[in-house]
């Protein structure tokens, strides 16, 4: 039987099986965390697992993302991750969301899963998913990885604390626009224990992390554990309020250059500027007038790849000569590199 090994632990057994096949998992971000946790669940037979991306495979994710491959560069994530997930196990449901998660589609789209595992790579998206889980009463796996360390928590667990007891208010002690490296197999650890978390919020344990946040520093192999206090009023104002909108800005390094920001409006960092002109890609059709022609304009996204699209479309339909773009995206916008 396929899940004959794990059926045999006392904390499984038939029931628990059943429990796993019932279970329906969002997974929001198919990155360095998501990957491995989808993969796990799936070996599980976790019945229906979401998997929500709306990024596309790049050549620098393939050290660390272990479900791409090279002939996978500029497919989106979410449709590649289906199509390999399910080579693994044809038996479970798994449900492919291209699209970003934003305050209009999140709680709508939590509604039809049992929990989230968070696998965002940005403080702004995590903030989402804790009032969206507050908001559709749902319990969400937190993970994150800062160079060799990781943190990992359960928010929203049976009336447990949320990601706003411990970080109450996107700050700058808290959130760094700046983009450090990783070694593929950090996210890797930390994806696998965010879905042994899912597996034991399945199974009713009560060795759920909640209400804890651990600590690991992978490169020693020390980790420790923080208690965290429920604070009510937090929970009580998301309940009150509705998701609240987080802005991470940071400094331009240019303030004399006009640039076209292309990115759709809930990426982040976003930059507090009055020379920069915000114009998602799929709305220059409509929105090319505002552009200036006379001037030098500088044209960004995340890499530098979609603005190179926006060049090409608005200098092949509408005749812009004064176009050039960012190659490196908005990091090289913001620290000159």
């Amino acid at each position: 039987m396929r899940y004959n090994r794990q059926i045999q632990l006392d904390t499984v057994g038939v029931e628990g099986q059943q429990k796993i096949a019932d279970a329906k998992v969002l997974i929001i971000g198919v990155g360095g965390l998501g990957c491995p946790a989808a993969q796990y669940l799936v070996g599980a037979g976790v019945g229906t697992i979401g998997m929500m991306d709306h990024d596309l495979v790049s050549i620098t994710n393939l050290h660390r993302q272990v479900l791409y491959r090279e002939s996978d560069l500029g497919k989106p994530k979410a449709i590649v991750a289906k199509e390999r997930l399910i080579e693994m196990n044809s038996e479970v449901n798994i449900i492919a969301i291209n699209e970003a998660l934003d305050d209009k589609n999140a709680v709508s789209i939590f509604s039809g899963y049992d929990m989230v595992i968070d696998g965002s790579d940005n403080f702004e998206t995590k903030y989402l998913i804790n009032d969206a889980a507050i908001l559709s009463g749902k319990p969400w796996v937190y993970g994150s990885v800062f160079k060799n360390e990781g943190q990992l928590s359960v928010f929203n667990f049976k009336g447990g604390a949320s990601y706003r007891c411990v970080f109450a208010k996107a700050t700058t002690e808290n959130i760094s626009c700046e983009t450090t490296g990783v070694l593929g197999p950090v996210p890797g650890l930390l994806g696998l224990y965010q879905a042994m978390e899912a597996l034991k919020i399945i199974l009713n344990s009560d060795a759920v992390c909640s209400d804890r946040l651990r600590i690991f520093n992978f490169l020693n192999g020390t980790q420790q554990s923080i208690n965290i206090t429920k604070k009510q009023d937090q929970i009580d104002q998301i309940l009150e309020n509705g998701i609240i909108p987080v802005q991470i800005n940071c400094r331009l390094k240019d303030e004399e250059r006009v640039y076209l920001d292309v990115r759709e409006q809930m990426e982040q960092p976003r930059i507090e500027s009055n020379s920069i002109i915000y114009i998602p890609l799929n709305h220059l059709h409509a929105k090319h007038g505002e552009i200036p022609r006379e001037t030098d304009v500088f044209v960004f996204c995340k890499t530098g790849k979609r603005s190179s699209m926006a060049i090409e479309l608005l200098q092949t339909e509408y005749g812009f000569k004064n176009l050039h773009n960012v190659n490196g995206g908005i990091e090289t916008i913001i620290h000159g590199t």
